[in-house]
């Protein structure tokens, strides 16, 4: 067994708003209890209803929010904060539209101080890795969306992190393309060896990408199950697809999940109208 990167220890994550009128602040739990380990090389898919934290998660595992409780460690050192350590690819492409797909992967080379020839140098690696290298003169107007979202990954990837963290990065994308992607970004992590994160609310794409599969509940998020993905999905060549073992893998994920995106529909249903005002502040909040 690999070591440990990432280890989520009793994380609670709590939103405080303001209550109404002059009454007391509202706190709405997102995530409760988080405790989970990622091994060193690992893809790790992560799944649950609307609403239940993933990007949450997310957020404190790049260092861009803090938990109220608990804490997480990389590498054995709690995370206190950002550092080049981890890349984000989020859902939206988030390009500079002045500067060229080669300038886009150039931008955190540039913030790190390294001479112009060093990052062009860098920078072409990377889009070539995305297969990109004849639109590195590009502008991202110029690009198709999964285009977009491969310069957007070339560029996380090109500081070099230990981690790399996808936030639903194929959802916007026509379901061929998404594909494609994800059989290139499997290609990617076998090539580089990252430890990759993949939030994504597709169970198919979880089942594709994720050497295990981390099932969430609902609102608060905690983490109900992990799913082990059989080897005989893990071939480089076949559509594991269409092999009788994802459809079993498949039914085992959406059964631990189906029960969460029943009470997560009925929270918004109106059951009960702070379970209600809570989903509707933390996607607000939390960009779930």
């Amino acid at each position: 067994m690999s070591s440990v990167k990432i280890s989520f220890e009793h994380v609670r994550k709590e939103f405080v708003t303001r209550g109404q009128g002059s009454g007391p602040a509202d706190r709405f739990p997102a995530l409760e209890d988080i405790t989970l380990d990622v091994h060193t090389g690992e893809f790790l898919a992560l799944v649950g209803p609307s609403g239940c934290g993933k990007s949450t998660l997310l957020d404190l595992l790049g260092g861009l929010t803090a938990p109220t409780s608990g804490r997480i460690l990389l590498d054995g050192r709690r995370i206190t904060g950002p550092a080049r350590d981890r890349g984000i690819v989020f859902q939206q492409y988030a390009l500079f539209p002045w500067r060229t797909a080669l300038e886009n992967v150039e931008f955190g080379l540039d913030i790190a101080g390294l001479k112009a020839a060093q990052r062009r140098e860098i920078a072409r690696h990377f889009l070539d890795l995305v297969g990109l290298s004849d639109f590195a003169r590009h502008y991202p107007h110029e690009l198709s969306g999964g285009m977009k979202q491969r310069v957007a990954i070339a560029r996380s990837l090109a500081y070099d992190p230990e981690v790399l963290l996808m936030d639903e990065p194929f959802a916007a994308l026509d379901a061929q393309t998404r594909e494609t992607l994800q059989t290139e970004l499997l290609g990617i992590w076998r090539a580089t060896g990252k430890t990759i994160v993949f939030i994504t609310h597709g169970i198919d794409e979880a089942v594709v990408l994720g050497q295990r599969v981390a099932v969430m509940t609902s609102l608060p998020g905690r983490i109900k199950e992990v799913v082990d993905i059989p080897v005989s999905l893990r071939g480089e060549s076949d559509d594991v697809r269409s092999l009788p073992e994802f459809g079993h893998v498949r039914h085992e994920v959406w059964n631990l999940l189906r029960e969460e995106v029943q009470k997560a529909q009925q929270g918004q249903s109106g059951a009960s109208a702070s379970a209600h005002r809570a989903g509707r502040i933390l996607k607000e909040l939390a960009h779930v």
